[in-house]
């Protein structure tokens, strides 16, 4: 019969062992090499049945084996060891206490999904990945950030694969005390529990768990709690579990329930209160409208005064390329949010509006979450530079009358947490050679430091546990005691192993290796070069097609002509990803291009000595150097979408048959010394740019930094700045459709120019009430091209003032010619405050006709 509840009852430490509870509850265990294997050693069969997590490893341990444990002097001696190094790493000064100028007090870091361990399975992909990751980094460098997200009490689902091949989903319930988390309580040991007014008079109750992840707290808000209805208790039911409304409470309860749990851990904790909010995706975005509506309501400031505030300390990162990515809802279900007193003081209207899709093409009747996040972000980031450029041409409506590379959208490209995902026994070689440093100081071209046979040794070693554990997954999902003979031969360590694994939806084209499935099957089977390949992957489940296309590949997998060649794993998580990214040779990723906004495993398997073999898309578009894998040539040309994959498989096919299979069988004394000449070099040149550590290094400095100081400027002397930029953005808004260029003069150049010559030019622009001060008039120069426009690498010279008439300014400047070839200029006029972070933030500029 079922258990009608579960939970985990904690066993008494002795005294001895009482820095266990500490270190168990800390979730830097996760990346603790040391702290992992003390654990680990208490007792290694009974640490894998468990899920390999410490709060569960000492409720199921028993009494009498702790008993044990803390009289074994040697265990004794190395729990207290592990309590000093957590403490030691917990204090003191870190890289972001050691950063020079002004810094953020405490950032607040919002995310859906948090990637932390296999074993707390609250992610569904690559964002909670990132996500988690970005927390770890984070403590490794100390920044003062708090995480912030939901404590979903079925997680994402666990993945099986039936007989016929269809993904089945299961939803095991979670028991955060067991998991090691915390109830947050007050000053009076009672659970803080934060109260959402919705409409209805329907109230949404939540009480909140903490994680510790290093030096980072995680803030968990989980509506299961008594004081919610039955309805109200299932919002944080599971990841991505619902749509429409249900949906719509999540984000609200992330959103406006996650800026008054912070308050609260806060106040609690005696942490200053944040001066950035950092939305990781737009599901996080009414956390803005919590703090308009905090500002109105606690400091006297107007709707365009607290719109102003907000925006000065708001970093918005956009993940999606793909419009059908972002969270849409329609109008009239935000109205009744909006309407039902839960943001107080906030114009409904005027709320509303900033989600709506109000341009040319645009869904007037729909209310959208990435709009949402650019106006309620100063601060704006793509996660490549390649996703940069197509989220500025995504989002350029916005911004109207702005060219694309001018959309205030940048771009930080993600990374991975090292100490994460590098390999055990590779992290030894690595300790062995250059002591325990981050992995961008390791030279891995230095064989005089790891020797070709040490690191194709351990290259093998990584592979045979990644077979063993392929057959250890096969065996088990037969579930009838009856594991078929031919799955002890499953894979082989000797063989050229290609992995693939990712979320599937359809643009990552799961299936694409299927498209000449005799010729795939002559690879897989060749008698004397063999390749193998290893896949992993969950569709959503509610998305068919993802479904479908796992079902292909699966009873493809099981024809007699290839089993044992090409294998799919069920349930992908953090657990396989771990022994699947370092046992692979090779990293397949084929979307279409340019829908990949990153893509991270590919990183994860580089720093673990992997090469890449995947389209020019996210980060392998950077950072491809022809000598850290293969890229795969993308059919830009292709008539429709058939003609395109077919181009590309068989361009896939080319490569792995006549570059990846010689190269990799090539042997000088058993050893494939030209393919791990490029695993060096791709390990040492990845391994200083493909980290958390860089990525959190640049969010600090290339948007944290700005966003806090424009805080503390805008919220000083009683928000005095706040509302002058309110004032100046309400006062040029009313009068840009009166400005324009009445007339452009230059001179100073002869019929036929040469460089040394100086243009002069002379601007008359109708400012209409506007002064001088509140505009830039520019000079933009440069080359041209067949149709006379500017390259987008021109360049901008500001015109200086001059007298005017009859509201006429005249604006002048010299430029000295320095640009030979084809050349041209145009004028234009923006506004101008120093608290803009963009020269185009407004979106409005007047060109010269």
């Amino acid at each position: 019969m079922k258990a009608i509840r579960t939970f985990t009852v904690r066993p008494v430490l002795a005294e001895p062992l009482a820095p266990l509870d500490r270190l168990a509850s800390n979730w830097r265990w996760s990346w603790s090499r040391a702290t992992h294997a003390l654990f680990a050693s208490m007792d290694p069969v009974l640490w894998e049945e468990i899920g390999a997590n410490p709060a569960r490893m000492l409720g199921a341990l028993g009494q009498s084996r702790l008993d044990e444990l803390a009289r074994d002097d040697e265990f004794v001696a190395r729990v207290r060891d592990e309590d000093e190094r957590l403490t030691a790493y917990l204090g003191g000064d870190r890289w972001f206490q050691r950063l020079e100028g002004d810094k953020p007090a405490h950032i607040a870091y919002f995310s859906p999904e948090f990637g932390v361990d296999g074993s707390l399975p609250q992610y569904s992909g690559g964002l909670g990945i990132l996500a988690g990751d970005h927390l770890k980094s984070a403590s490794d460098l100390g920044v003062p950030l708090t995480g912030v997200g939901l404590f979903y009490r079925a997680g994402y689902f666990r993945q099986s694969i039936g007989e016929d091949g269809w993904q089945r989903e299961s939803y095991p319930l979670l028991d955060p005390y067991g998991l090691g988390l915390t109830l947050l309580r007050d000053r009076d040991g009672a659970p803080v529990e934060i109260t959402l007014e919705l409409s209805g008079d329907r109230r949404l109750h939540a009480r909140i768990w903490v994680a510790d992840i290093g030096r980072i707290p995680l803030l968990l808000l989980d509506s299961a709690t008594p004081s919610n209805t039955d309805e109200m208790r299932r919002v944080t039911d599971r990841l991505y579990g619902g749509g429409g409304e249900h949906r719509l409470l999540q984000e609200l309860l992330l959103g406006v329930g996650g800026v008054r749990a912070v308050r609260a851990f806060s106040d609690l904790t005696g942490r200053p209160s944040p001066d950035v909010f950092h939305t990781n995706e737009g599901h996080a975005g009414f956390q803005g409208l919590e703090r308009m509506s905090e500002l109105i309501m606690h400091d006297g400031l107007d709707f365009d005064e607290a719109l102003a505030q907000v925006r000065a300390g708001t970093v918005f990162t956009t993940h999606t390329p793909v419009p059908a990515g972002i969270d849409r809802f329609s109008r009239e279900l935000i109205a009744n949010v909006l309407t039902s007193g839960l943001f107080q003081g906030l114009d409904a209207g005027r709320a509303i509006a900033l989600g709506l899709e109000t341009w040319d093409g645009g869904d007037q009747g729909v209310f959208n979450m990435a709009v949402l996040g650019l106006h309620l972000g100063q601060h704006a980031n793509g996660v490549s530079v390649l996703h940069g450029e197509v989220s500025r041409g995504m989002f350029g409506m916005l911004w109207p009358g702005v060219d694309s590379d001018e959309v205030p959208i940048t771009s930080i490209t993600n990374g991975v947490h090292a100490p994460t995902w590098v390999h055990p026994a590779l992290k030894a070689v690595s300790e062995r050679a250059w002591g325990d440093a981050h992995t961008d100081t390791h030279d891995w071209t230095d064989r005089a430091s790891v020797t070709d046979a040490e690191l194709w040794g351990v290259r093998q070693q990584m592979k045979g546990g990644l077979v063993a554990e392929a057959r250890r997954r096969v065996a088990a999902s037969h579930g009838n005691g009856h594991t078929p003979s031919w799955v002890e031969d499953l894979l082989d360590p000797e063989v050229l192993t290609i992995g693939f694994a990712r979320r599937v939806p359809t643009y990552k084209r799961l299936t694409l290796m299927l498209r000449d499935p005799e010729r795939l099957t002559r690879l897989l089977t060749d008698p004397e070069r063999p390749v193998q390949i290893v896949i992993g992957g969950k569709s959503h489940p509610a998305d068919d097609s993802g479904k479908i296309l796992i079902q292909q590949l699966v009873r493809f997998s099981r024809d007699p002509k290839v089993r044992g060649r090409i294998v799919f794993l069920p349930d992908y998580d953090i657990t396989l990803a771990k022994d699947l990214y370092p046992g692979c040779d090779v990293w397949l990723n084929n979307p279409l291009r340019p829908l990949e906004a990153c893509g991270t495993s590919g990183m994860k398997a580089a720093l673990n000595g992997a090469l890449n073999l995947s389209i020019l898309d996210g980060w392998w578009d950077e950072w491809y150097d022809g000598q850290n894998g293969w890229a795969i040539p993308t059919a830009d040309t292709a008539a429709n979408d058939e003609e395109r994959d077919d181009v590309e498989a068989a361009a896939l096919y080319d490569l792995i048959e006549h570059q990846l299979v010689p190269k990799f069988y090539e042997r000088e004394g058993g050893i494939p010394t030209a393919w791990l000449g490029m695993v060096r070099h791709t390990m040492t040149e990845l391994g200083k740019k493909a980290t958390s550590d860089r990525m959190v290094q640049d969010y600090v400095q290339r948007l944290y930094v700005p966003a806090a100081a424009h805080d503390v400027a805008l919220r000083a002397d009683g928000f005095a700045q706040a509302r002058q930029v309110a004032a100046f953005v309400v006062r040029v808004r009313s009068a840009w459709g009166r400005i324009s260029i009445a007339s452009v003069d230059s001179s100073g150049i002869p019929a036929q120019a040469q460089a040394g010559d100086v243009l002069e030019v002379r601007a008359d622009v109708r400012l209409d009430g506007l002064s001088p001060d509140d505009v830039a008039v520019e000079l933009l120069y440069g080359r041209t091209d067949q149709d006379d426009a500017l390259a987008s690498q021109h360049s901008v010279h500001r015109l200086s003032p001059a007298d005017g008439v009859d509201g006429v300014r005249t604006f002048t400047g010299t430029l000295p010619l320095t640009v030979t070839g084809t050349f041209g200029y145009t004028v234009r006029v923006r506004p101008t405050h120093p608290q803009l972070v963009s020269p185009v933030e407004l979106g409005l500029v007047t060109y010269a006709s």
